[in-house]
């Protein structure tokens, strides 16, 4: 076939496409007929999105590898101007630094092992440890040696439970008085102190992150020693049906207001993940039954579609049909995924023709964020196809397509 396309390996980087030429999704599935799901990519989609978050976010903008790490992805990131890389674990360090020999890698999860700890810092020259207690603390400086006068420490500050989509209140992060102890403790071996919050993933209000920096003020006010860093972290949302969020620059103003509270020449970090390559992918699934209002589909919440189960997330959909026209009258439907757990449903509702059918396919779009990082090989569904492609994403959210925000 004429487009670009490889296996997708779940739970792993994808393979670059090596040859072919870039169609449009109607003329891929045309072409190609996919009996397997068939992820398509829209790198210049996520290269506009970075490129206009770098342009608006007046700081370092470090981009959440965990979000998306198909390579195809990671470069199209950097060529939107990102340099910095949130990374969680030792494996997305190694990606990144074999992708990007020069690149600043931050190793953002406040509990690590001593042996990525030791690993990050003396094979691929990552510098910056996140933390939130004393004991890892202890780690970091036992396993970098005393960091040799390099070390950059960042304190993770716990933030009350917010109204973003998914909370992150409750696994990570020092309560505030801890928060400045820590921050106290670690000022002896840092080159660069830092203080992190992460306000919550798809979060629409963006007087979340004023009132997150205003705490973090607080805190470096009460540790009383000098911090460089504060790292607003990620959260950044983006419209999926029936949820628009904010413009973007409406999150870059809150953000200035909090920062004007914090102590002068602080340098702020920010981990953008879904907000630059959530629009940067769909999936093309294919019914393989239909059962009245039911439709059993070749992907599922153990594939690309994790979100569209119990978190419930709704995203843009259409059929697709290439030989002939569906009905223009449309029905709710639900979806059942491939594996034979009950639990694999997606119940929308996914609006599509009355006479859609077995053999017909559906593509999905808003997946770039967490569609292809949070595959499995439940059942042995681990197969899938991916090719890249000249289409927009299937939704815009205001702020994050080039062009569109003020620069800081």
């Amino acid at each position: 076939p004429d487009a670009p396309l490889r296996r997708a390996m779940p739970s792993a980087p994808l393979r670059r496409p090596t040859a072919g030429r870039r169609l449009t999704v109607d003329a891929a599935v045309a072409a190609l007929r996919p009996q397997e799901p068939l992820h398509c990519l829209r790198p210049q989609a996520v290269t506009d999105a970075a490129r206009a978050f770098v342009a608006a976010f007046p700081g370092d903008v470090l981009y959440a590898v965990k979000c998306n790490a198909e390579p195809t992805m990671l470069r199209a990131i950097a060529a939107g101007g990102v340099a910095h890389f949130d990374c969680a674990s030792e494996g997305e360090v190694r990606l990144v630094r074999s992708l990007f020999p020069e690149a600043a890698i931050h190793f953002m999860h406040p509990v690590k092992s001593r042996a990525a700890i030791r690993t990050a810092w003396s094979q691929h020259g990552v510098r910056d440890f996140v933390l939130d207690t004393d004991g890892e603390l202890t780690k970091v400086l036992e396993e970098t040696s005393g960091g040799a006068g390099e070390l950059g420490l960042v304190v993770r500050l716990a933030l009350p439970k917010g109204p973003a989509a998914y909370d992150l209140s409750g696994k990570f992060g020092a309560a505030p008085e801890e928060a400045a102890a820590l921050l106290r403790a670690a000022r002896p071996h840092a080159a660069r102190l830092g203080l992190s919050f992460h306000v919550g993933s798809q979060c629409m209000d963006p007087a979340a992150w004023t009132r997150a920096l205003a705490l973090a003020a607080q805190v470096i006010a009460a540790a009383g020693v000098a911090v460089e860093i504060v790292d607003v972290g990620g959260g950044f949302p983006v419209a999926y049906p029936g949820s628009t969020p904010p413009a973007l620059a409406l999150f870059m103003d809150a953000i200035r207001d909090g920062a004007a509270l914090l102590p002068p020449g602080v340098r702020l970090w920010a981990e953008p993940g879904r907000a630059l390559v959530a629009g940067g992918a769909s999936v093309v699934v294919q019914v393989q039954a239909r059962r009245g209002d039911a439709l059993y589909v070749n992907d599922g919440v153990y594939g690309a579609l994790s979100d569209a189960g119990a978190p419930g997330f709704r995203f843009p959909h259409r059929l697709l049909r290439p030989d002939e026209a569906a009905s223009a009258v449309l029905r709710d439907f639900t979806l059942f995924g491939p594996t034979c757990d009950s639990a694999d449903v997606m119940r929308g509702p996914w609006s599509l023709p009355v006479d859609v059918r077995e053999g017909d396919w559906i593509e999905i779009g808003q997946l770039g964020a967490y569609g292809t990082a949070l595959r499995t090989a439940f059942n042995g569904f681990d197969r899938a196809l991916v090719t890249e492609v000249t289409d927009s994403p299937m939704l815009a959210t205001a702020g994050y397509e080039a062009g569109e925000t003020r620069a800081a």
